[in-house]
């Protein structure tokens, strides 16, 4: 695995990717895997890439990656989602 980083740095400093970049490109894909590996589910991707949960959804909002109340965006499983309201005044 040294191996491959070691070549994945020389191309990104052929490239004259800033150290800065390199890193947000590093840190969205792998909070991106995590929680595909975790269907979702931020407490237990926290705890896989070895920051506090608060972190994580802080990273999310700042990789475009949550909606508007800073949950990560994903499908309920089906069957899963919240249940509908019924239609008032319907007989």
């Amino acid at each position: 695995m040294k191996e491959n980083f070691e070549r994945l740095v020389e191309h990104l400093l052929a490239g004259n990717i800033f150290l800065e970049e390199a890193i947000e490109v590093l840190e969205r894909s792998m909070i991106v895997r995590t929680l595909e590996r975790t269907a979702g589910n931020q407490c237990e991707a926290a705890k896989r890439l070895g920051i506090h949960r608060n972190t994580l959804q802080k990273k999310l909002v700042s990789y475009g990656l949550a909606n508007g109340r800073g949950r990560a965006r994903r499908r309920p499983a089906k069957g899963q989602g919240r249940p509908r309201k019924p239609k008032s005044g319907a007989a």
